[in-house]
């Protein structure tokens, strides 16, 4: 296997392991909405993977900008709740 293909498959593992937390958190319904910056991030790394294939810059830019809408996602949600 090459890096590209060990890099787009870690990175869809941390995405599959981040929804299995959350849904299986335990929590009510409402807070598993997913909010519109989740789906923007969830977006730019569905991108990233698609254009890995063909220009590796924006593939990887992409998945990284996806990495950091979900972080300051999360950082959002948590300072809301409390």
């Amino acid at each position: 296997m090459n890096l590209n293909t060990i890099f787009v498959a870690v990175a869809l593992l941390a995405a599959v392991i981040a929804v299995a937390l959350v849904f299986l958190s335990g929590k009510d319904m409402e807070d598993k909405k997913l909010t519109p910056l989740a789906s923007l991030a969830f977006g730019f790394i569905i991108a990233g993977i698609y254009f890995g294939r063909t220009s590796l810059y924006a593939g990887y830019s992409c998945i990284a900008i996806g990495v950091l809408l979900s972080i300051v996602d999360i950082y959002m949600k948590s300072k809301k709740k409390h």
